[in-house]
């Protein structure tokens, strides 16, 4: 108890830290929080013009960060991730797995193709991450793996989103199984699953009207920042939650807690 009343809260310093899906939205805020908190980052991202505003605002601020762009919807990509995270650091501490993509589409009118980069992007590539990654984990000394899911899927529903929802609540599954295979190596394996969050993605499910009406809906009366689940993150990457793992923290405003939402205060 006294060694971990004495650690500093939530830092990682000296740690290398690969973040998925970072060029924009929650990713990018997670790699800003993590290079905060003393990490070197790597910002992992398809499009090289938001990953370099997200390296730039890492390194106005004196942290470290390095950019590995690519489309990590195959096995190649992931493997090429890691490569160059280790390549560039020496060494990986931290694994956070935060691409998704989730365009609407009904059942009946997706296509194979569209179904498999969901599937590819949003679950396949969490085995393909974590396959790569775990040997580099295993040398490390507080080695983390950590996802960023949803509550879409695994708690709740929305239409034209079956095959993203499917998606999170697999990844859900392969959480909970990967902690326990990798619990022998000391490596914990957690997540996140954000609420409805304020990011450019959220413009997808509608209007200003729309959004207005979903806020009223959440008990704190507002939708989550970026940060909310960003710092969620960084607990979960730090010393402090050592002895977390399988789980996921559900960051919602309170959503999911009232029985209709025609009976909040």
């Amino acid at each position: 108890m006294d060694k971990l009343l004495s650690l500093t809260p939530f830092r990682l310093d000296g740690r290398a830290a690969i973040v998925t899906g970072a060029g924009r939205g929650i990713g990018r805020t997670i790699a800003q929080v993590f290079a905060g908190a003393g990490a070197k980052v790597v910002i992992a991202t398809r499009g090289e013009s938001a990953g370099r505003e997200a390296l730039h605002s890492i390194h106005d601020k004196g942290g470290t960060a390095s950019l590995f762009c690519a489309d990590l919807g195959t096995s190649a990509a992931c493997e090429g991730a890691i490569a160059h995270a280790v390549a560039e650091y020496g060494r990986l501490d931290i694994l956070v797995h935060n691409a998704g993509i989730f365009p609407q589409i009904a059942i009946e009118a997706i296509s194979d193709e569209e179904l498999e980069e969901v599937l590819a992007v949003n679950l396949k590539s969490a085995f393909w991450l974590a396959r790569a990654a775990a040997p580099h984990l295993r040398r490390a000394p507080a080695p983390r793996m950590l996802f960023t899911s949803s509550v879409t899927g695994p708690r709740v529903a929305l239409p034209l989103l079956a095959h993203y929802a499917a998606s999170k609540a697999g990844l859900n599954g392969f959480i909970r199984a990967a902690a326990m295979e990798f619990a022998r190596d000391g490596i914990t394996v957690n997540g996140v699953e954000p609420g409805l969050i304020a990011t450019e993605a959220l413009d997808q499910l509608g209007d200003d009207a729309a959004i207005a009406q979903m806020r009223q809906a959440i008990p704190l009366r507002r939708l989550g920042a970026t940060e909310d689940i960003a710092y969620a993150m960084l607990y979960l990457a730090s010393d402090q939650a050592g002895f977390v793992t399988g789980q996921t923290i559900v960051v919602d405003g309170g959503a999911l807690i009232p029985e209709n939402s025609a009976l909040m205060p």
